[in-house]
């Protein structure tokens, strides 16, 4: 068992090192003779003494006069959870993703008042600018699959639209000799 000097509280649990009021390293009492406990005290002011009469400093010319007393403020009794740990961030795939969506977006949907044409030179452009960024800095960009398949995928979409342009001339080419 073990007790708080400061404020005589007792405590059953022997890991505690310290009380949980006021912070005071607490006393063994199992190891202590069967005598009262002691607490520790300030000792008191003599009473011939008054606060006002009390020896001072003097400063030279400065009136000061002593603030007036205040407890000491406990401290915060509890577990307090450590900080957490710093957050590590990966590399950045933003571009290299959009460039992906971009060009499966072409070459899916992108057929449809030739919206292609637009998002298929996003995918490239994205692609190969991200593709260069992981170059340079490998440690801060990634994401080098997607953005080749955001590449492949916008120069895919090309290559079927200039087959089906070619395509569709050649029909209109050879209707026009059949005439």
């Amino acid at each position: 068992m073990k007790r708080c000097p400061t404020c005589n509280q007792t405590f059953e649990e022997d890991w505690l090192s310290f009380c949980t009021q006021d912070g005071t390293t607490l006393i063994d009492t199992s190891r202590l003779p069967s005598e009262p406990p002691p607490t520790i005290m300030a000792p008191p002011m003599p009473p011939s003494v008054s606060p006002s009469e009390q020896p001072t400093l003097n400063l030279g010319g400065f009136s000061q006069e002593p603030a007036p007393y205040s407890p000491p403020t406990p401290m915060q009794a509890g577990w307090q959870p450590p900080p957490p740990p710093p957050i590590v961030a990966g590399p950045q795939l933003t571009m290299a993703v959009t460039s992906m969506i971009c060009g499966i977006f072409s070459i899916t949907i992108g057929w449809c008042c030739y919206a292609g044409v637009l998002s298929a030179p996003v995918a490239i452009g994205l692609g190969f600018y991200q593709l260069s960024q992981i170059k340079k800095f490998p440690d801060k960009f990634g994401g080098k699959p997607f953005a080749i398949t955001g590449v492949i995928t916008g120069f895919a979409y090309f290559a079927f639209l200039a087959l089906f342009v070619i395509i569709y001339g050649a029909a209109i080419f050879m209707q026009g000799i059949n005439r």
